[in-house]
């Protein structure tokens, strides 16, 4: 196993095209213009004026969609605009200078940190700011289980890479003691577009489980068999219409559709359910790395709370930390630091993401804070 090494985090895209604009409620505070602060519950706004352009992970699709309804209720001069296009999408439309910043659910890889350094300006960088964690979890359609399923790192290898076929297999047996199985077809799905999700989800199997799931983490999936389909909301829907389905995606997606969600085995062959708590307590552990404003999670798989759920990912912003435009550096500062604050921050668990925890968060606005 190689359980000691160090990985960055990374996550999920979805190839839709929707744009998500927030609406003000019918009770917007006093209009705010460019610069000014605007009061929201307990926090004070930075408000600016003018269009925000965005674009990337799908992941952090939900809750961008909730920050901008705020942020717009209390900043009347602003308008949001996201498009979830997805990870490498989003980055693309960065380096292109077509969005002001871009959501990906890995950092910069090395062959785009130049593309992207280059669309900041000469001398200037473009860095990650980790902003919205979550939990992959295992979701699965299997008539007459009455309780989640336990399925180890092993087990769950075996599956994605199509050695285990049945859902009565002796390895899912062994998982589940006492638990009557039927002799249905697995049929597993996974991401064809290229996916945050698709690399942190082969991570954790290659990084716990490399023996039966020796391929790298990988943007496209790397497992062998299986289906593919576009985008988290794709793998889930195709799971929900399937007897014997099983897939992979964001924590929100198995919610929304109603689908059980696997408790998986951790370093230790302990079974962690798939909760934002526990997601939580895993995530707390990251180290980080961090190059001037520039700020990326590792995590050590080895981990093995049995409260630290491992299979999990982190939507990063990609942004200028200089050379943005002085027209948008008010609103890209403002919807950011609003993002990174304790209201915003507070309001993922009940969207079925995971808060910054406090050491990180303080991190990413420290970053934000460096925006020129």
């Amino acid at each position: 196993m190689k359980l000691q090494r160090y990985v960055l985090a990374a996550g999920v895209g979805l190839l839709a095209t929707a744009t998500l604009s927030a609406c003000g409620s019918d009770n917007n505070p006093s209009p705010a213009n460019s610069g000014s602060t605007s009061a929201s519950g307990s926090s004070a706004i930075s408000c600016g004026s003018g269009t925000l352009t965005l674009a990337g992970s799908s992941a952090q699709a939900n809750a961008i969609s909730k920050w901008t309804k705020d942020y717009q209720a209390a900043c009347s001069g602003a308008t949001v605009n996201y498009n979830p296009s997805g990870s490498g999408a989003g980055v693309t439309a960065f380096e292109q200078n077509q969005v002001d910043f871009a959501g990906s659910d890995f950092p910069l890889a090395a062959e785009d940190q130049p593309k992207a350094d280059a669309r900041c300006g000469s001398g200037d960088k473009a860095i990650n700011i980790p902003l919205v964690p979550g939990a992959i979890a295992v979701m699965y359609n299997v008539s007459g289980v009455s309780k989640p399923l336990n399925l180890s790192a092993s087990t769950l290898a075996k599956i994605f890479n199509g050695k285990i076929t049945t859902w009565n297999d002796a390895a899912i047996k062994a998982d589940n003691p006492g638990v009557s199985l039927p002799g249905t077809k697995i049929t597993t799905f996974h991401r064809a577009d290229k996916s945050g999700t698709s690399y942190n989800f082969s991570n954790y199997l290659n990084q716990t489980a490399a023996s039966d799931f020796p391929a790298v983490a990988n943007k496209q999936w790397p497992g062998t068999g299986g289906q593919g389909e576009n985008g988290s909301s794709g793998v889930a829907q195709a799971v929900k219409t399937t007897q014997g389905g099983i897939g992979y995606a964001e924590i929100s997606y198995a919610q929304a559709n109603s689908l059980p969600t696997a408790k998986v085995g951790n370093a230790k062959g302990q079974f962690v359910e798939a909760s934002t708590d526990n997601a939580s307590a895993f995530i707390a552990k990251a180290k980080t790395k961090q190059s001037g404003s520039d700020l990326q999670l590792a995590f050590d798989y080895g981990y093995s709370d049995p409260t630290a759920y491992p299979a999990v990912l982190v939507t990063y912003e990609i942004a200028c930390v200089k050379g943005n435009k002085s027209s948008q550096l008010p609103l890209i500062k403002g919807f950011l630091t609003y993002a990174s604050g304790d209201t915003a921050q507070g309001e993922l668990p009940a969207a079925g993401y995971v808060r910054l925890p406090a050491n990180i968060q303080a991190l990413v606005k420290s970053s934000v804070k460096a925006l020129s």
